[in-house]
């Protein structure tokens, strides 16, 4: 390795280091090793191959002098070219074991980020719906991404560094000392002339790049938000475009610049360490030369001196800031565990049990809710806020019963912030109750598998939420077997099959982010095709048609009468004219069932149901009056 190579690998370790609080706590590390268990077998005979390598680093100088001693002591052709042969030998050899090692690492690291992504994954996916409506999805995905390849790190780079770095370093001053301890203490007694300006320097280069990475993620975060369909057409219709477009360029004005410092910066500190580095090499040959010239001291082994110097610099230099960077890696695997400690709310027992087959009743038993608090379900890291709301905790629901039988249709009215979307969160397990019981065929959920009340039960939301993929995956999502039969059955339930076929590649059109490309209406009809293609036996509507316009309830209006046709459903409406044939209408009041009954009964009975029917239809009269003096005084 060259001294401006070995000055660079000082550079990066000391740049890429990052201080911290002290990691290394007996709970972490054992916690590591448990993690790294599996690659147990690998990791020895990565670190045995590791030692072999830098013993090889080590034999190649010394081989060397023996060359030159052998050209100048005058021995046979033979010999020389018997050494030559060898230190091609180990040459080959040191190739081979680093292509081994390489090949070692990279199936340790790579296993390890299989295994922590895998494990970070599948718990995020048993976390319950509040974790997701408080955690900043870049910074969840960070976890996934930046600081599973940190703790990757500690395995694939700072561990295999530390010890061949600590087996060439140990060999090298060995053989050093033997062939001559004035030029080795010399070449130590320079060593923080090397070391010191490459921490100094590195820290100040991390400071620069954590500010440039600040920056560009401000950027990447404002691009997300501007360039999504949303936020896009917010900033059309309210935002001022010369203002973003300053502010975007103020922030990448100063990556350039602070670009153009670290290059010069890191120009100047390797052109600073490659000069010192040369001068102690014309101090080891001078040295050596004058030892030599004296007879104390073999050519050869000047030779080897001043090639055994640069073995000796690159790893006390990476050894310098080792610790901080076996600290860096340890704090990313703190960052993992830190998520993999958060207890999921919702826990399956351990032999659950299935809905029995037929017609499935809903009940609710004198079910009591509060939402957790932040510190139950989060974690401040992922909100990126100082301290966790410590709010939380007040009940929600008091004393709620009802029960529908096989069937029936019950909905849910009430004044928004009532209650109405808590309970139908609560029937497919979204949240369990704090006290009472939710059932489904006289089964307690808590009770039953998170498969059988996937197979049970069907949701469809106010926002019909599409992933960014073709119309066949979003419609396969519940039933990953079905066939184009039955999702053109679906879809033609749905009153979609005729847009779905028209579309340029049918079921194969990418319905972009959300479902964007689509209108209100037919998000809300694709995911109604999606609930009839599962086939559940309950259905949930959570204002399904709240903001639709008349045209596009109406046909989701149709749709949903083949959802409900014959199952048992929970419907919450924010129009009442949806819910006059409901076999029973609650109304739900600051989280108590206030009222109850059929809509006429409720119309008679004078109280609150009634209170809402006759205003929300007093102002759908005045709106139709407005439209037809409207469409008259156009006329």
């Amino acid at each position: 390795m060259s001294m401006e190579i070995t000055a660079w690998s000082a550079l990066h370790h000391a740049r890429n280091a990052k201080e911290g609080e002290n990691p290394f706590s007996r709970e972490t590390l054992g916690r590591i090793v448990r993690f790294a268990r599996p690659h147990h077998r690998r990791i020895l005979f990565f670190l045995l191959l590791s030692s072999v390598v830098a013993g090889l680093a080590v034999a190649t100088p010394l081989l060397a002098g023996r060359v030159v001693d052998a050209i100048v002591g005058g021995a046979s052709t033979g010999m020389v070219l018997g050494l030559a042969a060898l230190i091609a030998g180990i040459a080959l050899a040191e190739a081979a074991a680093g292509i081994a090692t390489r090949a070692l690492s990279a199936r340790i690291g790579e296993g390890l980020i299989l295994d922590l992504r895998t494990a970070v994954y599948d718990h995020v996916q048993r976390m319950p719906v509040a974790f997701f409506t408080r955690t900043r999805t870049g910074a969840l995905v960070s976890r996934l991404n930046n600081d599973v390849i940190g703790a990757q790190r500690a395995f694939s780079g700072a561990l295999s560094g530390v010890v061949s770095n600590l087996v060439t370093l140990l060999l090298t001053l060995v053989v050093m000392l033997t062939l001559s301890w004035q030029v080795t203490l010399l070449a130590l007694a320079l060593l923080p002339v090397f070391v010191l300006p490459a921490r100094r320097m590195g820290t100040r280069l991390a400071a620069m790049e954590h500010e440039r990475a600040a920056h560009n993620s401000a950027m990447s975060t404002r691009m997300t938000e501007r360039f999504s369909a949303p936020g896009a057409t917010l900033v059309k219709l309210f935002g001022r475009p010369a203002e973003e477009s300053d502010e975007f360029a103020a922030r990448a004005r100063r990556v350039r610049d602070i670009g153009v410092r670290t290059a010069m910066l890191q120009h100047y500190f390797i052109t600073a360490l490659t000069l010192v580095s040369a001068l102690a090499l014309a101090l080891v040959y001078g040295l050596g030369g004058f030892y030599a010239l004296r007879g104390t001291l073999d050519p050869g082994s000047v030779v080897a001196l001043a090639l055994l110097l640069t073995r000796l610099y690159a790893p006390l230099t990476a050894l310098a800031s080792a610790r901080v960077e076996v600290s860096s890696a340890v704090v990313s695997f703190q960052r993992v565990f830190e998520v993999l400690d958060l207890r999921p709310l919702i826990a399956e027992r351990p032999r659950p049990t299935a809905v029995p087959a037929g017609g499935v009743s809903v009940e609710f038993d004198d079910v009591r809710f509060s939402y957790p608090s932040a510190d139950k379900v989060s974690l401040a890291s992922l909100e990126e806020v100082a301290t966790l709301d410590r709010r939380g905790g007040e009940e929600v629901l008091h004393g709620v019963s009802f029960r529908a039988e096989p069937g029936q249709m019950i909905a849910l009215v009430g004044s928004s912030g009532a209650g109405k979307s808590t309970v139908a969160q609560l029937v497919p397990r979204l949240y369990d109750t704090d006290s009472g019981a939710v059932r489904l065929a006289g089964t307690d959920v808590r009770d039953l598998s998170a498969e059988s009340l996937r197979r049970t039960l069907g949701m469809v939301t106010q926002d019909g939420h599409l992933f960014h993929d073709t119309v066949r995956a979003n419609l396969l999502l519940p039933r990953p077997d079905a066939d184009d039969e039955e999702l053109w059955d679906a879809l033609r339930r749905a009153r979609l099959d005729g847009l779905v076929a028209a579309l340029p590649d049918g079921l194969d059109t990418v319905v972009g982010e959300r479902g964007y490309r689509l209108s209100g209406g037919e998000r809300q009809r694709l995911t109604i095709a999606r609930l009839l293609l599962a086939r559940p036996r309950v259905v949930i509507l959570d204002e399904a048609t709240a903001h639709l316009d008349s045209t596009s309830e109406a046909a989701v209006q149709e749709a949903l009468a083949e959802a409900l046709a014959d199952r048992t459903s929970v419907v919450i409406a924010h129009r009442l004219s949806t819910v006059r044939a409901a076999d029973q209408i609650l109304v739900l009041e600051e989280g108590r069932i206030v009222e109850r009954g059929t809509h006429a009964e409720l119309l008679d009975l004078g109280g609150r149901y009634e209170e809402l029917y006759r205003t929300q239809f007093s102002e759908q009269a005045e709106e139709d009056t407005s439209g037809a003096l409207a469409r008259a005084a156009r006329d």
